[in-house]
């Protein structure tokens, strides 16, 4: 379980920020590329007075194209830069598929492995603020089933820092996910620059009555979860795998084993959900013949993100709904 020896507390956006700064001033051929990041700071704030420090080539405003943040990103990576794309919202990123998907991807093996394609697309994500249907997406399982491209999402201020330290370093695309909800997020962040291995989770809670697997806000809100059904006497693990690509299955099946039972949550809908293959793991694994129970999947609505605040809060999982399935869980099969 990570226990960072320091007591220095910061939000995730500030952890966010700090890696980018730390590996500029380490590394020249680091850039940040996006709309508004210079001057306005980016649309949440993330690299506000980096141009000040860095200046305006290696902190660069575009014009309103996702398409050319992409192409101009899989271009500096392959001239050797590690460029660091912001895309205002992770809906934004459909207009980056070609380039992304067709492009960094897949370039290093279509050469043969003789190039790299060292690039970070920084994709703010999730509902909560009241953005509506076309900015309040969770579209990781799109990138997901895409080879080439890992895919990472931190649900705490010190595995954003680390995490992001290694997206950057790594040779491959990374889409890089920020939950709107956890910027303001607070924990323990060593000050010194540090990494985090890609393709390793982490136990957030340990327990053994039953597995809780999420990741982002909604790895947090299980962590709620969790200690409200410790009053009642169920103990729950809550595991969150941190990347999302490639996947740490060993995480998986050594807590599934062991508690005999699996809750799934995650924000995205459910229909072609991350759920389904972390589930296939499962089934796949000797923890399948471990299970008391038929595995749960607790995932978004399969509907457009409302409007209404509402609404929008009854369209992915929520603290007490996750409450209500584990409960549930819990008493099956006994």
């Amino acid at each position: 379980m990570t226990n960072p020896e320091t007591k220095r507390e910061i939000t995730m956006l500030e952890a966010v920020r700090e890696a980018l700064v730390q590996e500029m001033r380490r590394d020249e051929n680091v850039f940040l590329i996006g709309e508004d990041i210079g001057v306005y700071g980016g649309a949440f704030g993330v690299s506000k007075g980096m141009q000040e420090e860095f200046g305006m080539e290696r902190v660069r405003d575009t014009p309103i194209s996702e398409a050319g943040i992409a192409g101009a990103c899989v271009g500096a990576a392959l001239m050797g830069m590690r460029p660091v794309g912001e895309v205002m919202f992770m809906d934004f990123l459909t207009l980056m598929m070609d380039q992304l998907v067709n492009q960094a991807a897949k370039i290093r093996v279509m050469f043969g492995g003789k190039v790299s394609i060292p690039l970070v697309m920084r994709a703010p994500y999730g509902s909560g603020t009241g953005a509506a249907a076309q900015h309040c997406q969770s579209l990781e399982s799109w990138f997901i089933s895409t080879p080439g491209i890992k895919v990472i999402c931190p649900s705490t201020p010190y595995d954003a820092k680390g995490l992001l330290v290694s997206a950057i370093r790594d040779n491959n695309p990374v889409v890089f996910m920020e939950n709107k909800l956890l910027y303001k997020a607070k924990g323990f962040v060593p000050e010194d620059l540090y990494t985090l291995p890609i393709s390793k989770g982490d136990v957030k809670r340990e327990g053994k009555d039953m597995t809780i697997f999420s990741y982002g806000v909604t790895a947090q809100r299980s962590l709620e979860a969790a200690e409200i059904l410790a009053k009642e006497g169920i103990d729950i693990e809550v595991i969150d795998p941190r990347t999302l690509k490639p996947l740490d299955k060993d995480l998986v099946i050594q807590s599934v084993s062991k508690t005999g039972r699996l809750l799934i949550v995650h924000e995205a809908t459910k229909t072609g959900g991350f759920a389904g293959e972390v589930t296939s793991v499962v089934c796949e694994s000797e923890a399948f013949d471990r299970l008391d129970a038929p595995i749960k999947r607790l995932c978004g609505l399969d509907i457009p993100i409302p409007y209404n605040r509402t609404l929008e809060k009854a369209a992915t999982p929520q603290v007490e709904d996750i409450v209500k399935a584990a409960r549930s869980l819990a008493i099956e099969g006994r």
